[in-house]
């Protein structure tokens, strides 16, 4: 099955889509059944074309045919067979029309163009897809000159001469009945009949149609309020089929028998059948309107937006009811706006988002009472929402780690530097506080040359000594100051002090394997060590990071002398 026809060049080319033409590879005409069940309407059939004309629910038209190849032993005299998709694009009038959409599985919107209709569509041009179309069917100068009328495009050179040829020949008087009522018909399904019945009779084709059909038998100012209301229904959604509405207009003064002339001449008896039934609907329609089933807004809309798209056209047209007047030039104007008036922000607020289930069904709803003047004020239109908002969502959760037991704060560089000094006093807290005094270690930097050396000999000289522990260092809370200048006595009751042979007690010495070899001299001098580390004992650093003063132990240094003991052999060897 593939769409072909007007239905493509109109998509392709950007016009309204007026009727659909299928085909199918198959004789169209044993699928009567199979449409009669999908609630369609045969308005006509076409034997020798193997096509039916089918109406279906909503106003669309559609012609169903089969997929032929055609020779014309005779004009106008058409010999049909089954045959391909591609062979029944060639044998069509012009190659806009010569353009086929696959509607089939696997090949879904495929675009077929042998003959490149696209470029002429682009061009807006008629092209004929045979030197001989003219000739071999005449309808299609009629349809050229159709076609003309409604899209407003020409026909090419090689074309408009052969027309021309056609006309002073008198191809077309080899067109056949069907076609010739076919055309006729076309006229009316037309959007603006008018003009394009004035276009056949400038090119002299209605003599040849239909003779007692013409522009000046139309009631024109009518077919112009007709064209106005249709297009306001449209605006608002509604899309009428206005041939049968036009019919009457543009047979307005033409006599009753010319009038059933035509309506038997038209080879679609259902399009017939529509122009009859046209008035009755109407009526039965206007009343509904005006009574109680639409008496306010909401209701009168739901009721146009359910009710025949051309019912309802005519009645907006024809109605001389004040108030069916009243409600359509609402429905025109007032009741649309009523749009603008959904509260969105507020329902954001409320979490009334477009992905809530039912959302679009709401905004029905607060349409319809917007329109009938309800909900005026933000309290009554947030009590309305308030049950329509769904709970608000939990907290987010946030998981944090339990607080794990606070290990013993390490102690900053500096300050372990300071505190190695002290641990390697041999357990003699009396040597750190003379230390603190500038009486040992101190007392080696009052030479710039010599300072370096008297710092790297100090924690060499002490590593023999006992350590002490860090509790008995917190409690003593000794740390060493800058060298230069003496300490404050500490307050009595700042710390108390660790004697230093308990110290040692706690504390056993270890063992040393190298002491660091010392000069002995007197207190104010130390000797210097060549391989000892430097940055064990910034002393500086030290004391910026750990302020607390230490309390001078004079008596403390008189009974421990480990440090003189110990500077001997280092003497010996530097000898």
């Amino acid at each position: 099955m593939f769409l072909v026809g007007g239905a493509v060049r109109d998509m392709t080319s950007g016009s309204p889509v007026r009727d659909l033409d299928v085909v199918v590879q198959g004789n169209a005409l044993k699928l009567k059944k199979d449409i009669e069940k999908v609630k369609g309407e045969i308005a006509g059939e076409w034997e020798a074309g193997q096509a039916l004309f089918v109406r279906f629910p909503g106003g669309v038209r559609m012609e169903i045919g089969s997929t032929l190849s055609v020779t014309y032993p005779k004009p106008g005299k058409p010999v049909a067979k089954p045959a391909t998709i591609l062979d029944d694009l060639r044998r069509r009038d012009f190659t806009a029309n010569a353009m086929a959409l696959s509607l089939n599985d696997g090949s879904y919107g495929l675009l077929m163009d042998p003959l490149n209709g696209v470029a002429d569509i682009e061009n807006r041009e008629l092209r004929l897809v045979s030197n001989y179309g003219f000739i071999e069917d005449p309808v299609r100068m009629i349809r050229a000159a159709r076609f003309m009328a409604r899209l407003g495009w020409q026909m090419d050179a090689k074309t408009q001469e052969r027309y021309e040829t056609g006309k002073k020949e008198g191809y077309i008087s080899a067109m056949d009945g069907f076609h010739r009522g076919y055309e006729t018909e076309e006229i009316f399904h037309e959007e603006d009949p008018l003009r394009v019945l004035r276009k056949l009779e400038a090119e002299g084709w209605m003599k040849h149609l239909f003779p007692a059909l013409a522009s000046a038998k139309a009631n024109v100012a009518e077919l112009e309020r007709l064209r106005e209301s249709q297009m306001q229904l449209q605006m608002q959604g509604i899309q009428p089929e206005a041939a049968a509405a036009n019919f009457p207009f543009l047979t307005a003064k033409m006599a009753p028998k010319d009038v059933a002339a035509l309506k038997k001449s038209f080879p679609r008896q259902g399009f017939v059948a529509e122009i009859a039934a046209l008035e009755g609907e109407a009526k039965a329609f206007a009343a509904e309107f005006s009574g109680k089933a639409a008496a306010t807004p909401s209701q009168a809309w739901k009721l146009l937006h359910s009710a025949k798209p051309e019912s309802i056209l005519w009645v907006a047209h024809t109605s001389k009811n004040a108030g069916v007047q009243a409600k359509f030039k609402s429905f025109f104007t007032e009741w649309a706006q009523a749009k603008q008036k959904i509260p969105y922000v507020l329902m954001q607020e409320m979490r009334i988002v477009p992905d809530l289930p039912g959302y679009n069904e709401l905004l029905d709803k607060l349409f319809f009472e917007l329109m009938d003047g309800k909900l005026a004020t933000p309290e009554e239109m947030k009590a309305y929402l308030e049950p329509y908002s769904p709970p608000a969502p939990p907290p987010p959760v946030h998981l944090r780690r339990p607080r794990m037991a606070k290990k013993d704060a390490k102690p900053p560089k500096s300050r372990k530097k300071a505190v190695a000094v002290v641990e390697g006093e041999a357990g003699d807290l009396a040597a750190v506080a003379a230390a603190g005094e500038g009486k040992v270690l101190a007392a080696a930097g009052e030479k710039a040359g010599r300072g370096a050396a008297a710092a790297k000999a100090a924690p060499a000289a002490v590593k023999a000594a006992v350590p002490v522990k860090a509790a008995a260092l917190a409690k003593g809370k000794v740390v060493l100051k800058a060298p230069a200048k003496k300490t404050a006595p500490a307050k009595k009751s700042a710390a108390k002090k660790v004697p230093a042979k308990v110290a040692a007690k706690k504390a056993p010495v270890k063992p040393v394997k190298k002491a660091a070899p010392a000069k002995k001299v007197p207190a104010k001098k130390a000797a210097p060590a060549k391989k000892a580390a430097p940055k064990k004992a910034p002393v500086k650093v030290a004391a910026k990071k750990a302020p607390a003063k230490a309390a001078p132990v004079k008596k403390a240094v008189k009974k421990s002398a480990p440090v003189k003991k110990a500077a001997k052999p280092a003497a010996k060897k530097k000898r």
